[in-house]
């Protein structure tokens, strides 16, 4: 195995490089008869798409989702044309076609490692390495987990369950507002993706900032879970908050993940953390509160300023930062932190089937 699928009752495999001729997945255990609004999954993919903010990198993508197998049209072969339709129950193949690769922009570094890339380590794993923008460890490979994750939602949508992420913080401008406060339905008004407009402001201010300077920003997304139903998780390994942490861990960039108090908890008394939210999960299972957790972005190692590196004979080399980048990733990271938590929740529900007779 080489950690390309992600659940287990409800389960998503991804395939393809960032500058292949495309990408795809198959969603495995979908149950039969889901009405699948492919509009929303289109809808989805087109807030993650490079291009989908100013604030994002240069290339330039459609994202066209294409339905292999796994859904059933009425009308005869699934396309995305077809505005409905219905789950086989079978997997569900889709393919994303790669448009906007720009391969050249990449041949400097074919022996020499990026700074702050998973280049020299993914070759010390394998021997060798696409140096096309990464190759599979691009965060391109998450398009297909927004594709997973839109499917996802359709089924927690029939139990009532959403899941909306938002930008909380970009460098060290925070938002001080709780989220029961902010209306989230204005998320992806804001270019930053950050539902208060006066920190949203100053987000987009300090973003633009960086790039102009050829640096970068991290950030943080927040993200909140409304509906959950008691009773998700399966001790002791699998607890929900435990599967959210992987998920949340596995996309490109992230450092850290806290849920409901997080590390703050540490500063506590057990009075006073007994006394507040739970972040949703107690002792690894869903309390049918609100879930809420963060997940911490770090700033893009490709900045476009010169860096001291390394090439492969361990030379000292001067790496230029060519390419298109985001000078902070936080504002197309939301639907994917969106989709991973969808997947993580589908595939509860459906582990939580056989947990009582």
């Amino acid at each position: 195995m080489r950690g390309n699928s992600f659940g287990t009752a409800f389960r998503l495999t991804t395939f393809g490089e960032s500058h292949g001729p495309a990408i795809g997945g198959v969603v495995d255990g979908c149950p039969a008869g889901l009405k699948v609004d492919m509009p929303a999954i289109q809808n989805e993919l087109d807030r993650r798409r490079p291009g989908s903010t100013p604030l994002g990198t240069a290339r330039k993508e459609s994202d066209l989702v294409e339905i292999l197998s796994g859904l059933w049209s009425e009308a005869g072969q699934p396309t995305t044309d077809n505005r409905q339709l219905i789950s086989l129950g079978t997997p569900i193949g889709f393919l994303i076609r790669n448009a906007d690769a720009k391969s050249e922009d990449y041949a400097h570094l074919k022996d020499t490692f990026r700074p702050g890339h998973a280049d020299r380590t993914w070759e010390q794993k394998f021997g060798l390495r696409d140096h096309r923008g990464g190759g599979r460890s691009s965060a391109r490979e998450t398009a297909c987990r927004v594709v997973g994750g839109a499917i996802a939602r359709q089924l927690i949508a029939q139990q009532g369950i959403s899941v909306q992420a938002y930008v909380s913080q970009v460098g060290d401008i925070i938002i001080g507002t709780p989220h029961t406060e902010l209306d989230l339905s204005a998320v992806f008004s804001s270019d930053v993706r950050c539902p208060d407009p006066a920190a949203a402001e100053r987000m987009t201010q300090a973003i633009e900032h960086v790039r102009a300077e050829g640096d970068s920003l991290g950030g943080v997304v927040s993200c909140v879970v409304k509906g959950l139903p008691p009773g998700l998780g399966e001790p002791v390994y699998d607890r929900l908050d435990a599967d959210l942490a992987k998920a949340m861990l596995s996309i490109n960039a992230t450092k850290g993940f806290q849920i409901g108090n997080g590390f703050g908890a540490a500063a506590m008394r057990g009075s006073q953390h007994n006394a507040g939210p739970q972040g949703g999960v107690l002792g690894g299972i869903s309390d049918g509160g609100d879930l809420f957790f963060d997940v911490a972005f770090k700033p893009p190692a490709t900045i476009a300023r010169p860096q001291p590196s390394t090439d492969r004979s361990s030379n000292a080399v001067t790496v230029e930062g060519t390419g298109r980048h985001d000078p902070c990733v936080v504002p197309r990271a939301v639907p994917v932190v969106e989709a991973m938590a969808c997947l993580v929740i589908a595939d509860h529900l459906l582990r939580n089937r056989t947990s009582r007779s």
